[in-house]
């Protein structure tokens, strides 16, 4: 999923490395239920992706959306927010169950879909339209990463580890 967007280390770049992450996590959620991965691993794989995903929808939310209304269209802004409720319910879907019960695997499975379309739909709509409006994308970066930050630290217990470097 490598993104075919012009590099400038803006807020656009930054949420393109989040995506591109998230998919190799999905694809390694993948081999492990393809390899029969006993539950606490598959468990422990799925518990970063709800959390990376929690914390990416967020900083989108609360940081990078925000300044777009108005700037973009506001169907393209709708149907993001839409997209993100669905994921945000399967994460919490994902959470409340134990790595063994029915569906878990599928429910990671269709979290990833939800995500690849999301991504694919802000790479080729969203994020080219946004680099033709007047939004200082550099600044918007170091809100991104400030907040990602932040709520990395806040979530951290749901990992059981220290908090990863934004």
């Amino acid at each position: 999923m490598p993104s075919n967007l012009p590099k400038k280390n803006d807020a656009i770049d930054l949420l393109v490395a989040d995506h591109e992450a998230a998919d190799k996590l999905f694809r390694k959620y993948k081999k492990l239920v393809e390899a029969d991965a006993p539950a606490p691993d598959r468990a422990a794989l799925a518990e970063k992706i709800c959390l990376d995903v929690k914390v990416h929808l967020q900083i989108e939310e609360e940081i990078f959306y925000p300044p777009l209304k108005g700037k973009i269209e506001d169907d393209m802004l709708d149907e993001a927010y839409v997209e993100h409720n669905g994921a945000k319910d399967l994460v919490k879907q994902i959470t409340a169950m134990d790595a063994d019960d029915e569906l878990f695997d599928a429910k990671v499975h269709v979290l990833g879909e939800y995500i690849k379309h999301h991504v694919e739909e802000e790479h080729s709509d969203m994020f080219p339209t946004v680099r033709k409006t007047d939004l200082d994308l550099k600044a918007l970066r170091l809100e991104l990463e400030s907040r990602k930050e932040e709520l990395l630290e806040e979530y951290a217990y749901l990992l059981k580890t220290e908090p990863a470097a934004a």
